[in-house]
């Protein structure tokens, strides 16, 4: 297949598998929406559990304390009653007792019982209130159910849609390039084939050796940026001018490690005439 062609099918296969890449995350997006709802409905009910034990609590402390207001109202009413057939000083002083204590203890059960029934005042408005958002949620979540639902099916058509066009597509590419260039566009935010301008990787923006870029012009075969690992190709730009490079000034890959071979031999020469010279003095 002539290059040319090859690279236009890795382009078009590029969009596609871009697109299902992205259809893809929505899926698995989708319930992960729907489980975060459904954990804050969940919280929403486990507190209005927690309430509403607390209000019968509530509520059956209020039926004790009247009970006990009741008994106190009859112990100074009896007290009372009795006044009138006492015949000495110390009767009257036990009766009285009994009469001032029975009302010392009415007031304080009227109080608990006043600020029980605040409480439970309360928490009956406080579980109303809940019982209506929790109804909403309730109603809410059952919407959005359906629609994920929905948006889901409507999803898997279109990815469904996009591997049929996948496979039309891949036959005659090799298919140690289609795994490359699928791993390229799903770290590289669906980019996996750039063009270079001049010597320049428009992927990343680094700068190519002129040798390598020259390749990449001639296009024999498939070439990867060695820093960015995107296919590349080569386009033209305005502002380049006749002669695309010339080999004998710029270096390819390789000649980075010849360099700093040839700095190390300079400096092992270097090194010799000093220990040389030391020798002569």
């Amino acid at each position: 297949m002539v290059m040319t062609e090859q690279l236009d099918k890795l382009k078009a296969l590029q969009d596609i598998l871009a697109q299902k890449n992205i259809v893809e995350a929505d899926i698995e997006a989708a319930p992960k929406i729907l489980s975060t709802q459904e954990e804050l409905l969940a919280r929403l009910k486990k507190g209005y559990i927690d309430k509403s034990e607390q209000y019968d609590l509530v509520k059956k402390q209020i039926t004790h304390l009247k009970a006990e207001l009741h008994e106190a109202e009859t112990m100074r009413e009896n007290s009372e009653k009795a006044m009138d057939s006492i015949s000495t000083q110390r009767e009257y002083e036990a009766l009285d007792k009994e009469i001032r204590e029975a009302g010392d203890r009415e007031q304080m059960v009227r109080k608990d019982i006043q600020k029980e029934e605040r409480l439970y005042a309360e928490l009956d408005e406080q579980l109303k209130s809940e019982e209506s958002l929790i109804k909403q949620q309730e109603e809410e979540l059952n919407d959005r159910k359906e629609k994920i639902t929905k948006d889901i099916k409507e999803l898997e058509k279109k990815l469904k849609k996009l591997l049929d066009e996948e496979e039309k597509i891949v036959p005659g590419i090799h298919p140690e390039t289609r795994f490359k260039l699928e791993r390229i566009i799903k770290s590289k935010q669906g980019v996996g084939i750039v063009a270079i301008h001049g010597n320049v990787c428009n992927g990343c923006h680094m700068i190519l050796p002129a040798q390598f870029a020259n390749e990449v012009r001639i296009g024999n075969e498939i070439m990867y940026c060695p820093y960015c690992s995107r296919i590349l190709f080569y386009q033209e730009s305005d502002e380049e001018e006749g002669d695309f490079f010339d080999n004998d000034d710029a270096g390819s890959l390789a000649d980075l490690d010849d360099f700093s071979e040839e700095d190390e031999d300079e400096d092992d020469r270097d090194d010799t005439r000093s220990d040389k010279m030391d020798y002569e003095e």
